[in-house]
């Protein structure tokens, strides 16, 4: 299933036991655009900490109820390493949370994806390497201008992420430069680069292809039926067939 990411930030994380905040932020990695950690806002339970949880650690969330399940219990979640908000996630912190929850490190040699419960084996050599800088926090990102091969269109508003898994599909790309209140989404694949710096996306698009796109509705879900569209428009190749 498709969601925006900016409705689900602010739900509820419900541990096995109680209550333990809210949903506040998503952090991905820009290689393969796959969340990898989701933040929580714990309010006065655990002050001045980061704390992050995996994606597989979430259960079926509830829709309805706006509540993300968190198969963790609050005492396992107080007693993780602990990150201090106001500090950027190194390399060394997620490979102390990879072994405190036991899950295999997603930078490892084989791949695997983070969350899984399998025995992990660590080294000192996780220590020393240096913070993963393609580690992206989808709130900073938010707000960044998108640039097409011949011009500025607009800003990057929110993402839409699949639930299962955890991969962001697409940018809601917001085109007030040129025609106020149309939005439009792009798939990560049809982006060309990304300075960080700057604070700026661009897109091997053009700006009259963006503005012709089939227009993105905030209110109605991006079904199969849609994607469709949008992919048969731009002749990219349908990710879902080699799935």
């Amino acid at each position: 299933m498709l969601r925006s990411i900016r409705e689900i930030i602010g739900y509820s994380l419900r541990a096995l036991d109680a209550d333990i905040g809210r949903l506040k932020d998503l952090l991905f990695d820009d290689r393969q655009w796959v969340v990898r950690y989701m933040a929580a806002d714990t309010g006065k339970w655990l002050p001045g900490r980061r704390v992050l949880l995996a994606p597989a650690q979430i259960g079926t969330p509830d829709w309805a109820s706006r509540v993300l399940p968190v198969n963790l219990k609050r005492e396992q979640i107080e007693n993780a390493p602990s990150i201090q908000e106001h500090l950027p996630v190194s390399r060394q912190h997620e490979a102390e949370l990879s072994m405190y929850y036991g899950w295999a490190p997603y930078w490892g040699p084989v791949g695997a994806p983070i969350g899984s419960t399998a025995p992990v084996p660590h080294s000192r050599e996780h220590d020393k390497v240096a913070g993963d800088p393609n580690l992206r926090s989808v709130q900073e990102v938010t707000g960044y201008h998108i640039e097409c091969s011949d011009n500025s269109v607009g800003h990057a508003e929110d993402f839409i992420a699949e639930t299962q898994g955890w991969r962001i599909r697409y940018m809601v790309v917001d085109t007030r430069n040129w025609l106020p209140g149309r939005k439009v989404i792009i798939s990560p694949e049809w982006i060309e680069d990304v300075d960080w710096a700057q604070r700026r996306i661009l897109v091997k698009l053009s700006c009259r292809q963006l503005r012709q796109s089939p227009v993105y509705d905030p209110s109605q879900p991006v079904n199969r039926e849609y994607e469709s569209m949008l992919y048969d428009y731009y002749g990219r190749p349908r990710y879902w067939d080699g799935e």
